[in-house]
């Protein structure tokens, strides 16, 4: 049993629905509710760090359930009443060598 619990999260996914005249697809976005996720704020250092890296400001860092399958590369996620974008790739852990509910981490920044 695990004493730590996450929130529910939404990412916004693009779905193919159809393709218009030219052959081209058309997208819609399907919010999809992504449980138990971590959200911790970055640290100074890591928020100047990044911010020297890539030119863009982290806020959050999420943590990812074991098991999950979205695509978390540049998503979209909505959580405290807000729209977050995902910064960079997320970085992962080996599921059974890692004693918790999760093994991948994502670094967002606000998106609206």
């Amino acid at each position: 049993m695990t004493l730590i619990k996450g929130i529910p999260v939404i990412i916004i996914v693009q779905r193919e629905v159809d393709t218009d005249p030219f052959g081209r697809p058309i997208q819609e976005e399907v919010q999809e509710i992504v449980p138990n996720v971590l959200i911790s704020p970055m640290s100074s250092e890591d928020v100047v760090n990044e911010q020297n890296l890539s030119g863009r400001r982290a806020i959050y860092q999420l943590a990812i359930p074991k098991g999950d399958q979205h695509a978390w590369e540049d998503a979209q996620v909505i959580f405290f009443g807000h729209r977050w974008k995902v910064i960079g790739l997320p970085e992962e852990g080996i599921e059974s060598l890692l004693p918790l509910d999760w093994n991948r981490k994502v670094k967002v920044e606000r998106y609206e």
